[in-house]
């Protein structure tokens, strides 16, 4: 498998199922599911889409591998969340393709700034947003209790 095979799909409801088990699976390796993550999986469309937001897979085949999300938090600022590739998938520059479209679509939307939040335990994921321009910022409030580090990157 090359990463020329690897196709970002929009959402769809059908992979509503894909997109909780991937992200599931991860939180669960690492961390908990926290109840704002179930409120999420539960309705991802109401929830993401329906406020601005967009979900996308990355698909090989006909095989979903990651998923992630931009969730508009303000007029012209996104937040990268929600990303996940299956385990089996892992290694084969999936995220790097997840972001570089990320990317890619926020400029089409217009947007000024893409934000994450992440866990500095997560170093190879940490890597993977500074090695595309991402930068450390003060966290802030923040939802998600396993976040100890908030990264942006100015699109402007």
């Amino acid at each position: 498998m090359n990463i020329e095979q690897i196709s970002i799909i929009n959402y769809d409801q059908k992979f509503n199922e894909d997109f909780a088990r991937l992200n599931r699976a991860w939180l669960q390796k690492y961390f908990v599911v926290e109840p704002i993550d179930e409120k999420i999986f539960a309705s991802p469309k109401a929830y993401i889409i329906g406020n601005g937001g967009y979900i996308f897979f990355a698909a090989i085949g006909d095989q979903i591998a990651g998923t992630f999300a931009l969730i508009k938090t303000e007029d012209g600022v996104y937040e990268l969340s929600k990303m996940a590739v299956a385990e089996e998938f892992q290694g084969k520059k999936i995220g790097n393709k997840m972001i570089e479209f990320c990317l890619a679509e926020a400029k089409q939307l217009n947007a000024v700034k893409v934000i994450l939040y992440s866990n500095t335990k997560l170093e190879p994921a940490i890597h993977l947003y500074k090695k595309f321009g991402f930068k450390e910022v003060p966290l802030g409030n923040v939802e998600y209790k396993r976040a100890d580090i908030k990264m942006e990157i100015d699109l402007k």
